[in-house]
């Protein structure tokens, strides 16, 4: 008999007021300067894109987006750190970027920190491009940091409908 050594699949949904303190937790983890349990609940309260990637019930990941005038901004994606670097952090990405596909935004923003190597290597390779620097946006261990400023331009057709795969 051979044994079954995929991994359990992972599955999308909206976030939930119940998921916050998980949510902390993971970013507790993965951040030295982590959003706060507030910050999260204000999200969800104004009516943003707010989503969980979840496997067998766990938390692994999540995306809170924005969307107004035409224009989507993707506030945060963060993975569990124990999780990264199995392609999660791709699948948060492609779900920011559906969505803001289907609220019709032309373009997607996002800031991130020059020290993040490999958001920024995932975010140029998923077809972002720098347009510019915000001075001292970031807190750090030794003052600020500047966030570096991505943008995708949103042009391709096709997404005029909800994805099926989205569940709504």
């Amino acid at each position: 008999m051979v044994a079954n050594l995929q991994e359990p699949i992972s599955s999308f949904r909206a976030m939930r007021r119940e998921d916050l303190e998980a949510i902390s937790r993971i970013e507790l983890s993965a951040y030295p300067f982590p959003w706060t349990f507030g910050i999260f609940r204000d999200c969800l309260a104004a009516g943003y894109e707010c989503w969980v990637l979840e496997r067998s019930a766990e938390i692994i990941g999540y995306g809170v987006l924005s969307v107004a005038g035409g224009e989507a901004h993707i506030l945060n994606l963060c993975v569990a750190p124990a999780e990264q670097g199995r392609g999660h952090g791709r699948r948060v990405l492609s779900r920011m970027l559906d969505l803001a596909r289907w609220h019709r935004a032309e373009r997607v923003f996002l800031e991130v920190r020059p020290s993040n190597t490999t958001a920024i290597a995932l975010y140029d390779s998923a077809g972002f491009n720098e347009i510019g620097k915000r001075p001292n946006y970031y807190p750090g261990p030794r003052g600020r940091e500047d966030a570096i400023v991505m943008a995708m331009e949103l042009l391709a057709p096709g997404h005029e409908t909800w994805p099926p795969s989205l569940g709504r």
